[in-house]
């Protein structure tokens, strides 16, 4: 894969310098290469060395020359202080030369006080590293750092992200381009590796046993291959490995109907909680659970239900469509990945209505916020109807943020949404995220603010208070927890609420 880059390098008066600027723009980018070859109008220089480091030693110029000038270096190797050569190829005169010879009577130095050189090239690298990057150590090296994900770019070393950050690990080797498309295209299917050789983007599911499995996503940038693997383990994390409580997962799968939506920023861990409860449902229930994924990520094998995880691309074409499709399946329990669209979030609805139980997940910072931003997918005239729809069939919606650990390592606070009272209910239907909130904190209700989850988080000695303070929706609320001063919104504040 030879991707070239425009470089201006301004007035050089050494081929030296110019492949020297070059190699280092061209390293940031694609990685070390055993060659260089910069092209202007009128001149193409080659530069070469046997290993990935140190100076090119030997250069071919390629130039179009006549008259004077070509008398003059062809003259060049009589006098020079190093091996050089001129010869005539396909009507260009090739230069050839020691590039390490130094001193004023170098070949490139006598050459160079010739030529006027070009401001801008043309330039690429030739003979990256072709070494075979083992996947399975990248999955090794995962789950000894343990870490979430594994960044790969041409001109750096494999980059992890552990508890959040990433970490460039500087005692491996830096990858090539070549490299990263040669595992691609090991690891990837057929169908993927061909859209993204048409797309220059792709996403997949690859397991590798006895280590985990992986949501492989693979884009083009700037001309270069990235890939970046996400590490989801083989034995699916219970409820206590996830830090969230074992009595309401149990009460949200024992549900027979309804939505159940997780909710959180990207990277907030809500594909894996809600993993850990599907495994419950499979390992407590008989029931036809049916998954719609882009791509399938946690693997899950039939215990006493029978799990069908469909892929979208593979098995079928959309969200939309799988959701419609599953209806004839006999399915229980409905899983769909994410809910993108309109079309996909009205089919969600209907199958919640419809007897189904239906778990989703939904990009959101808070849970009163979800049903707005739900509405917000749809045209003006459709949202009353939807908020009405949201009414009866949402069941719970969970919201979680990933939070530093005390002694390293991260786990969730959690917010949960329990449409249980008359004012939550009522507030679903108006849309009225404050509403929400306000009845999430009722004694009424089972709902649970974020400033709750993290407060006892600071009681537990899990996390520092200033932690907590940075991860709070409404810091004052927390502070006043801390203090023992805080209560319920009353009464009178609920309903002058309703008056504005």
């Amino acid at each position: 894969m030879i991707t070239s880059r425009i470089l201006g390098l301004g007035p050089q008066s050494s081929l030296t310098d110019v492949a020297r600027l070059a190699e280092v723009e061209l390293e940031k980018t694609h990685g070390p290469s055993q060659r260089l070859v910069a092209i202007a109008p009128g001149i193409e220089v080659r530069a070469t060395r046997d290993g990935f480091l140190g100076p090119f030693q030997s250069f071919v110029i390629r130039m179009h020359l006549a008259g004077e000038l070509l008398e003059a270096i062809k003259a060049i190797p009589a006098k020079a202080s190093g091996p050089c050569s001129v010869v005539e190829v396909d009507g260009l005169y090739e230069f050839r030369c020691d590039g390490t010879a130094a001193g004023g009577n170098a070949p490139l130095a006598l050459l160079c006080g010739l030529l006027r050189l070009p401001e801008v090239w043309h330039v690429h690298g030739e003979g990256y590293r072709q070494e075979r990057l083992s996947i399975e150590r990248l999955f090794r090296e995962m789950a000894q750092r343990r870490a979430s994900d594994v960044h790969l770019y041409p001109g750096a070393p494999p980059v992890f992200r552990v508890d959040g950050a990433t970490l460039s690990a500087s005692e491996l080797q830096a990858v090539s381009g070549e490299q990263i498309l040669a595992l691609l295209q090991e690891i990837a299917p057929t169908r993927d590796w061909e859209q993204f050789a048409k797309e220059n983007q792709c996403s997949f599911n690859y397991h590798q046993l006895g280590e985990a499995f992986s949501r492989v996503s693979a884009f083009v940038k700037a001309g270069v291959p990235h890939l970046t693997l996400r590490f989801l383990p083989e034995q699916i994390p219970s409820f206590e490995d996830l830090h969230i409580p074992r009595s309401v997962m149990e009460r949200l799968g024992a549900l027979h109907h309804g939505l159940v939506l997780v909710a959180g920023m990207t990277g907030s861990g809500k594909s894996t909680t809600v993993a850990s409860l599907v495994d419950w449902i499979n390992a407590n229930k008989s029931l036809h659970i049916l998954t719609i994924e882009d791509p399938v990520e946690f693997v899950h094998a039939n215990k006493r239900s029978i799990l069908s995880q469909r892929n979208v691309g593979t098995d079928v074409g959309t969200f939309q469509a799988g959701v419609r499709a599953s209806l004839r399946h006999d399915p229980d329990v409905i899983f769909i990945g994410e809910m993108r669209d309109p079309d996909t979030i009205r089919a969600a609805i209907d199958a919640a209505s419809t007897g189904h139980l239906v778990l989703t997940t939904f990009h959101s910072n808070t849970a009163a916020e979800v049903v707005n931003r739900i509405v917000s997918f749809f045209d003006p005239v459709e949202r009353d109807l939807v908020r009405l729809q949201l009414r009866d069939s949402l069941k719970c919606v969970i919201c979680q943020r990933l939070l530093p650990k005390k002694g390293g390592g991260r786990l969730p606070a959690l917010e949960f949404l329990f449409n249980d009272s008359r004012l939550i209910a009522e507030s679903i239907q108006k849309g009225d995220s404050a509403g929400i909130r306000i009845g999430m904190q009722q004694t009424i209700s089972e709902s649970k603010i974020f400033e709750r989850s993290l407060y006892d988080l600071v009681k537990l000695g899990l996390i520092t208070m200033d932690i907590a303070q940075a991860h709070a929706t409404t810091p004052e609320i927390l502070e006043q927890m801390r203090l023992g001063t805080y209560v319920p919104p009353h009464l009178e504040r609920i309903q002058h609420h309703t008056l504005e």
